[in-house]
């Protein structure tokens, strides 16, 4: 089967085709190169969010420390506040509505513009005295345990009833046997 035709370095606009090397190796070195393109093109529209860093730029303080494992108070209450919101809601995998919904009942409010260029989403502004909104207005007049469960999570060994366990084990045990 013959080799497809190599392409010989130009710039990005100009792509003509040339023979193969007479040995019959392909080179792919010899085609268009992907920086060269970004070069012809320009730089690329930035949303504010890019974590790379090249040359001659360092991470922020606030994200060195928490990579470091020293927190602010800031985001060790978030942590906390996740924390607890996985623990009491049986939830280890919060939606990123309930990290929202936790976001806005520690206090935040959107009160200024945004630092990204987001083209997909328009920016707004409330009030900073503005209500979460999270949660619904009968929210205070509800049982606080309605189903009576104890979360998996929240469960100590003294109110675990190993008696009651093991006798259901024991029965599925029988059951097991005579099948």
């Amino acid at each position: 089967m013959p080799a497809k035709p190599a392409r010989k370095k130009t710039d990005a606009t100009d792509t003509p085709e040339q023979d193969p090397p007479s040995g019959g190796v392909l080179d792919r070195r010899l085609g268009l190169d992907r920086r060269d393109i970004e070069d012809a093109l320009g730089p690329k529209p930035t949303s504010g969010l890019e974590r790379r860093r090249g040359p001659g730029r360092r991470l922020s303080d606030f994200t060195k420390s928490a990579e470091e494992g020293e927190m602010t108070p800031e985001q060790f209450l978030f942590l906390v506040a996740i924390d607890e919101f996985k623990r009491v809601n049986d939830k280890p995998y919060p939606t990123w509505t309930d990290v929202l919904e936790v976001i806005r009942l520690l206090g935040y409010r959107k009160t200024q513009s945004m630092e990204l260029a987001l083209t997909r989403a328009e920016d707004w502004r409330e009030p900073a005295d503005a209500p979460s909104n999270v949660r619904p207005d009968n929210w205070s007049s509800r049982p606080v345990n309605p189903t009576g469960k104890i979360s998996r999570m929240d469960r100590d060994e003294d109110e675990i009833d190993f008696d009651r366990l093991e006798q259901e084990l024991d029965q599925l045990d029988d059951l097991d046997a005579a099948a």
